[in-house]
């Protein structure tokens, strides 16, 4: 879609600066000043006294698998087993005919002291498939009638006869479940993604596509309908190692990366982040390592010799520091420049001590991270301290040290993990559960703005709101400057959104 040519945004707040004007020419800002001094425009938006910020960037995002859950079965605020089956039910009933699939189960804290297994979903499905995520989307719960679907799978590592499958047995059956999807449920899925993105003053989606999260064609339909429709612009990165031919996708489509959710480990919630120590609460694991750390420094040699920026899902500290450890060797071999000027991204980074902050500061590596996962699972009796204990769960998330550190920091939701809610990631990077952890307002600000830029290697020296910066805008409906908005934790309304100097309809 084209742009305007000249757009002019008066009478806005912005920053904490009232009767403001912001000019916008072949989308991008050409002026910011006084409105009394605004120069002439083809178009003009009356602010109304609103405020007016950079959109934000949701820096992780699985934009099928979120439209699913927004359209489909949701059970992330479901209190017990017993709820969370009742909705299985009641889904039962009103669904098309078809697999079933559902996201958001979380067992901790659920009264029945377990989850979904396979019989449970039998009794209520009968010979219907159906795929389940806990709420991670690193284990789920099937049904037998999906198990079959799947030739082999009871012999690939994580599989269960109680139905709750991890790591290459979760793989499989996630691949049949959304291999299930027609082209119709998928095209309704991501137009309900980009729509939400769109409401809540989103510009820009990082979408994390991979042959283990969804589909080559499943990218380039997305990344059509984003071209063809007026709404959030999509930076899209395809997880798969160099050798298994994941740079070929890259160049094909022009995509931001070769990385992304390119799965170095798990997740903490199903016990399958690699850890340097075994869980708390399961001390016979610590989780596991996907690849040999050999194939990452390939993967990472090739793509820094090619420009590409490399990202990497890696949730454990044992995964962090294996991730390094390939980049530490890639710089030895092509230098520090070449590497710096990729800028290659962290996806979670979860747990990170001092030295690896460091390191992660020195080659100039950008840490994408989900506060909401502190604000869903952190604290002393949370997710966290139950898996790690509460001393490892305590430094989880070390925000403060990353930004104090140097390191560009990208606020995203990981969605549907955790729902896109941009006002809420930036207070809940705040707001950490542990004390000392959290980020500056500010900073938590920019980090899920004009981060978002910096970590697709799109951003300005000048900032998000400066001549030469994209015109990806966001109006709110508040009168208050973005000083006060910070500090009060308000979630105003977006009501007019601007992508690349294009209004689009208020929302």
């Amino acid at each position: 879609m084209t742009a305007p040519p000249d757009l002019l945004l008066t009478d806005v707040t912005v920053g904490d600066r009232p009767g403001r004007a912001v000019h916008v020419v072949d989308g991008r800002i050409a002026w910011v000043g006084a409105a009394a001094d605004a120069p002439r425009a083809g178009q003009v938006l009356a602010g109304e006294g609103g405020l007016l910020t950079p959109a934000f960037v949701d820096a992780h995002v699985h934009a099928t698998a979120t439209g699913l859950a927004l359209t489909g079965l949701d059970l992330h605020s479901r209190s017990s087993l017993a709820k969370a089956l009742s909705a299985v039910a009641g889904a039962v009933r009103t669904a098309p005919p078809g697999i079933l699939l559902g996201t958001g189960w979380d067992e901790t804290g659920w009264p029945e002291g377990r989850g979904l297994t396979r019989a449970d979903l039998d009794a209520v499905l009968g010979d219907r498939p159906a795929y389940l995520a806990r709420v991670d989307v690193h284990s789920a719960t099937v049904s037998t009638a999906l198990l079959d679907l799947v030739p082999g799978i009871r012999d690939l590592p994580g599989f269960s006869p109680d139905g709750q499958l991890r790591l290459d047995a979760h793989h499989a059956a996630r691949q049949a479940a959304h291999g299930a999807v027609t082209a119709q449920q998928r095209a309704a899925a991501q137009a309900a993604t980009l729509a939400e993105a769109g409401r809540l003053g989103i510009g820009s989606l990082h979408e994390m596509a991979g042959p283990e999260v969804s589909s080559a064609e499943d990218l380039r339909a997305l990344l059509a309908l984003a071209r063809e429709r007026p709404g959030p612009r999509v930076a899209g990165y395809w997880g798969e190692l160099s050798e298994r031919g994941g740079l070929d996708l890259v160049r094909e489509l022009g995509l931001a990366g070769a990385g992304g959710d390119l799965f170095c480990d798990g997740a903490f919630g199903s016990h399958t982040a690699a850890l340097s120590a075994p869980y708390r609460d399961r001390p016979g694991t610590a989780g596991a390592l996907r690849f040999e750390t050999a194939q990452l420094v390939e993967h990472l040699r090739a793509c820094t010799a090619a420009g590409v920026q490399a990202g990497f899902h890696c949730i454990g500290d044992a995964a962090v520091d294996q991730v390094l450890d390939a980049v530490g060797a890639v710089v030895g071999e092509l230098g520090l420049p070449a590497v710096r000027a990729c800028r290659h991204r962290v996806e979670h980074v979860e747990m990170a001590g001092p030295a690896a902050v460091e390191r992660m500061r020195s080659w100039g590596m950008v840490a994408s991270v989900q506060p909401a996962f502190d604000a869903a699972w952190g604290g002393p009796a949370g997710m966290y301290a139950e898996r790690l204990g509460t001393d490892r769960a305590a430094a989880c998330n070390p925000f403060a040290d990353l930004a104090d550190a140097g390191v560009a920091l990208a606020l995203g939701s990981d969605a549907p993990v955790t729902p896109m809610d941009p006002w809420g990631g930036v207070h809940a990077a705040v707001d950490h559960r542990t004390e000392g952890a959290g980020l500056r307002p500010f900073d938590a600000f920019d980090a899920a703005t004009h981060g978002g830029w910096h970590a697709v290697r799109a951003g300005t020296a000048a900032g998000p709101l400066a001549p030469g910066a994209p015109a990806d805008l966001a109006l709110w409906d508040t009168d208050a400057g973005l000083s006060a908005v910070l500090d009060r934790r308000s979630r105003p309304g977006c009501r007019q959104l601007v992508v690349a100097g294009r209004p689009l309809r208020s929302l």
